[in-house]
């Protein structure tokens, strides 16, 4: 099979790299097909404040003139700043089953990325390690909440045979109201007695003054994780846009102490379940259809959950758990995930497993010296 890799030099190919995984993957039912409109704001090197301190390059793989395949090669600054290492990322990978394809996407990759300077390549990240990210190594026949990957059983495969080594993995957690301990129920309401911590909901009137805050309290709490790269204000600004379209307020806390605040919790509605009658577009009716099947989510997925690090032992994050638990499943949401955690992170697994978690998804985010 001779395959061609070609770098994405205009608007047509770029088009081809964004629709190829609506022919590749409509076939498994499992797959939920993003909007199209988001993942042109993804891969806007213009608008998207990402790219003010990384830069992309987008390939296609051809077989006999059909595409075939697409991968990115990614040097993210502010990353290999806070790695303190030459570390290139790589990601939108998708592929047909075979591995001469793969092969070639990967080593096109890799030639790019050492030519930026790297010695190191890490992915898949969509387009960082603040988005979509990994590759799904079980559970295939269960849907993907919403913001998380989906890809077909063979993806391991076709990494491992190229070389790449697991570099780390990262859990998604089923969560149901009925299955929450009774041990955290009673560590919640008494630290919650006990404590000067007070919890409250975002004011949606200061959603940008509440965001700022969400981006410090972030950028403290997981400093010390595996792969963390700050948040820069502009991006978080533009997560934030779409962000408030689609939050609940009410499953979202803010814990603080002496008016002061030190963590928070954010669960979104896991518009998957609309999003999977769309077929990808929003016009001309699928916005009818978002508006009809978002009524019907009873389904949360729990994205973010930490505390400050200078307040942790304090049991504050054990009360932000069982608030956030306790008082979303309380309204019209029955189920949820929390994802994704790192497998390195005891703290929030145990977290996850008091909350009644059961693990049940592993995304791996592979590794491959250059």
């Amino acid at each position: 099979m001779s395959v061609k890799v070609k770098p994405v030099a205009n608007s047509r190919d770029k088009s081809e790299f964004i629709r190829f995984p609506y022919k590749l993957l409509k076939r498994w039912k499992t797959w939920v097909p993003p909007l199209i409109s988001d993942v042109k704001d993804t891969l806007d090197f213009v608008h998207n404040p990402f790219y003010q301190h990384a830069r992309i390059q987008l390939f296609n793989a051809y077989y006999d003139g059909k595409i075939v395949g697409r991968i990115a090669g990614i040097v993210d600054e502010n990353y290999i700043k806070t790695q303190n290492r030459a570390v290139g990322l790589f990601g939108f990978f998708e592929c047909v089953k075979d591995r001469a394809v793969s092969a070639a996407l990967f080593n096109t990759a890799s030639q790019w990325l050492r030519e930026e300077g790297m010695v190191h390549m890490v992915g898949p990240t969509n387009p960082s390690l603040n988005d979509e990210l990994g590759v799904l190594i079980d559970a295939f026949d269960i849907p993907p909440a919403v913001k998380m990957v989906w890809n077909p059983p063979y993806y391991p495969a076709l990494y491992e045979a190229a070389g790449f080594k697991k570099a780390m993995d990262v859990y998604a957690y089923d969560l149901a109201k009925e299955h929450m301990s009774e041990r955290l129920i009673r560590m919640g309401e008494k630290i919650m007695k006990r404590t000067k911590v007070t919890f409250r909901n975002p004011d949606m009137k200061r959603f940008d003054e509440e965001i700022k805050i969400f981006r410090e309290l972030y950028n403290r709490a997981w400093s010390e994780n595996w792969g963390f790269v700050p948040w820069t204000e502009a991006e978080f600004e533009h997560v934030a846009k779409t962000l408030k379209m689609v939050i609940d307020p009410k499953v979202v806390y803010v814990a603080e102490l002496n008016s002061k605040p030190v963590g928070f919790s954010m669960a979104l509605p896991d518009l998957n379940f609309a999003l999977k009658h769309l077929r990808g577009r929003l016009f001309p009716f699928g916005i009818l259809k978002l508006l009809w099947y978002s009524r019907k989510i009873d389904r949360l997925r729990v994205v973010i959950l930490g505390v400050d690090k200078k307040y942790r032992n304090q049991g504050i994050d054990t009360a932000l758990y069982y608030i956030n638990w306790k008082e979303g499943t309380s309204k019209k949401y029955k189920s949820g995930e929390a994802s994704w955690i790192l497998e390195s992170n005891t703290a929030m697994i145990r977290a996850a497993e008091m909350m009644g978690g059961k693990r049940y998804k592993t995304y791996r985010i592979y590794e491959r010296s250059l």
